[in-house]
């Protein structure tokens, strides 16, 4: 049986793996997990794993309320808690489902008690990709990538030599409006943004992907992970998702990774690694389509590249202002292409920082976003 702590068990990532944990057969045993801010929901997952040990809850208010009713698990709130679940004693693997920044100081947190990391939150290496390699080689764990695009490659690079690689392929659905025009986006709804053709996705990651962002925090992902530099990085527009990443050889081979559209896959391939586990998905191969991205139509994909090769604070930046404008535009406070024109001008700013500490990133992290919520918000 292996131990499993989940973070943000009440997200999307985090709901389809309470279901692979649930279809484990006992294999998969849940430790600790957080929760979000629907009551309704959060103890239906304490009911659904009566045998968690430490929960953490979102709200500080709530603890006393669910320690009355359910005495036997240890309740703890905010980001602290977040914190006191991935430093819990028992070994394990953490899970990090997480959205956004919140993810990063877990994450750090969980190294340092030495567990292994199945990474969900792209936002983590995004910001702090040096550091974070830097801490997995000195606690000797390991990071396993959950989104689909990184798992597609890490199975297809197992057991290659990195020198053998010529380049990368990461592949982009195009998300809610991948066959609009941009003269056609100025007066698109957050309605129409959420609705993703492919994926069932929470919030935030459907409105990425319909700006492409998504994309471009997985290519700087990329590079943390796997060691290329982002010229052997490249973004394909596949509108089926069936292919998630591609590898091609010095030697004229290319390796393909593919499968349904099902989140449920790549969580299973990480928490149960290095087995695979049963699972009744077959995938029918059909008309399969690639183009070219196109970098004008998708501006924030191409500034991602421009800032994941200059490096320093500029990752945080980006991510931060991306992240506060989302939320905004969530809010209804903001149109769709104002998005781009937070994020760049942000972006274009900023007086760039090589080498930040961790202070540094996660304090630029909350100042950008702050500023952006109190400058656009309620206008």
């Amino acid at each position: 049986m292996k131990n499993i702590y989940i973070l943000g068990a009440a997200g999307s990532i985090g709901l389809q793996s309470l279901e692979v944990v649930e279809q484990s057969n006992n294999e998969l045993n849940i430790i600790g997990i957080s929760l979000g801010s629907q009551e309704t929901l959060n103890r239906s997952i304490l009911d659904r794993f009566p045998n968690v040990e430490i929960v953490c809850l979102r709200n500080h208010t709530h603890l006393k309320a669910f320690q009355d009713q359910y005495p036997y698990i240890k309740f703890v709130g905010g980001d602290e808690g977040l914190i006191e679940i991935a430093r819990y004693p028992k070994k394990g693997i953490v899970l990090n489902a997480l959205s956004g920044s919140a993810g990063l100081r877990p994450t750090v947190a969980a190294i340092e008690s030495k567990k292994d990391i199945a990474l969900a939150n792209k936002e983590t290496l995004v910001m702090a990709g040096d550091i974070i390699n830097q801490l997995i080689k000195m606690y000797q764990v390991n990071l396993y990538p959950v989104d689909s695009e990184h798992s597609s490659l890490w199975q297809t690079l197992k057991g290659e030599d990195t020198t053998d690689i010529e380049k990368l392929v990461i592949t982009a659905s195009g998300g809610s409006f991948r066959d609009l025009s941009r003269e056609a986006l100025s007066e698109v709804t957050l309605e129409q943004a959420l609705k993703h053709p492919n994926w069932s996705m929470g919030d935030k990651i459907t409105i990425d992907s319909a700006t492409m962002m998504n994309k471009g925090l997985e290519v700087i992902e990329a590079h943390h992970l796997f060691g290329l530099p982002y010229h052997q990085i490249e973004t394909v527009l596949h509108k089926e998702s069936v292919v998630h990443g591609l590898a091609y050889f010095k030697d004229g081979t290319v390796k393909a990774c593919l499968s349904l559209s099902d989140m449920k896959i790549p969580i299973a391939y990480a928490l149960y690694y290095p087995k695979r586990h049963e699972y009744p998905s077959k995938l029918e191969l059909t008309n399969l389509s690639f183009e070219p991205m196109n970098f004008k139509r998708f501006p924030l994909l191409k500034l991602a590249y421009d800032v994941g090769l200059q490096g320093g604070l500029l990752p945080t930046v980006m991510n931060a202002a991306n992240e506060a404008a989302v939320k905004l535009f969530l809010k209804k406070q903001i149109k769709f292409l104002e998005i781009e024109n937070i994020v760049m001008e942000t972006v274009h700013q900023f007086e760039n920082k090589m080498e930040p500490t961790l202070d540094e990133i996660i304090q630029t992290d909350e100042w950008i976003q702050n500023h952006i919520l109190l400058t656009y918000g309620k206008r």
